[in-house]
C-alpha cells in the first residue's frame, strides 16, 4: 500500500470560528442554516448519520445527486477540535474510492489570517491498495471541488453577514 499526500490553502475574508462553524460543522445540514448555497442541492441528494453524535466515530453516508459522477461514500470522522478549528475524517467506502484507494483522509485546519479572516490549510492523503500510484492530475478535480465548497460557502457568509452573530 502506498500513500500519496497533497496539500492544498485556501484564503477567505471569514474569521475562522464562522468559517468552521458553516464549512464545518453545518455544511451537511444542506439548505437548513445556509438555504441560498445553491450547488449543494444539485450535488449533494442527502447525509445519512448512520453512527455516533457528530463527533469522533461518526460514521456518515453522502448520497450525491444526478449531477454528481459519483453515486455514495461514507466516512467516518476521526477527530474534531472546535476550539483551535480542526477537523479529520476519512472516506472508507464508495464509488470515490475507484476500486484503487482503501480510504482517503482528510486533515482541515483554519488559522486567523493577518487580515481578520482565515486560511484554511488542508491536506489529503490517498492510501491506495497494492502498488497503484495516484497522479495529480487524477486528484486535480477533487481539489477544485473541495476549494469550490469553501469558496460557496464563503460566499454565503459574505451576502449574509449576521449568520452566526
Amino acid at each position: 500500500m502506498g500513500v500519496f499526500t497533497y496539500e492544498t490553502q485556501v484564503t477567505s475574508s471569514i474569521p475562522p470560528a464562522k468559517m468552521f462553524k458553516a464549512f464545518v460543522l453545518d455544511v451537511d445540514l444542506l439548505g437548513r442554516p445556509l438555504p441560498n448555497i445553491v450547488p449543494l442541492p444539485q450535488a449533494i441528494k442527502n447525509v445519512e448519520v448512520l453512527e455516533g453524535d457528530g463527533g469522533p466515530g461518526t460514521t456518515k453516508k453522502i448520497t450525491f445527486g444526478v449531477d454528481s459522477q459519483f453515486k455514495y461514500l461514507k466516512h467516518t470522522i476521526e477527530g474534531i477540535d472546535k476550539e483551535n478549528f480542526t477537523y479529520s475524517y476519512s472516506v472508507i467506502e464508495g464509488d470515490a474510492l475507484m476500486d484503487a484507494l482503501k480510504k482517503i483522509s482528510y486533515e482541515i485546519k483554519l488559522m486567523p489570517s493577518p487580515t481578520g479572516g482565515c486560511i484554511c490549510k488542508s491536506t489529503c492523503k490517498y492510501h491506495t491498495k497494492g502498488d497503484i500510484e495516484i497522479k495529480e492530475d487524477e486528484i486535480k478535480g477533487s481539489k477544485e471541488r473541495a476549494s469550490g465548497l469553501f469558496k460557496v460557502v464563503e460566499s454565503y457568509l459574505l451576502a449574509n453577514p449576521d449568520t452566526y452573530n
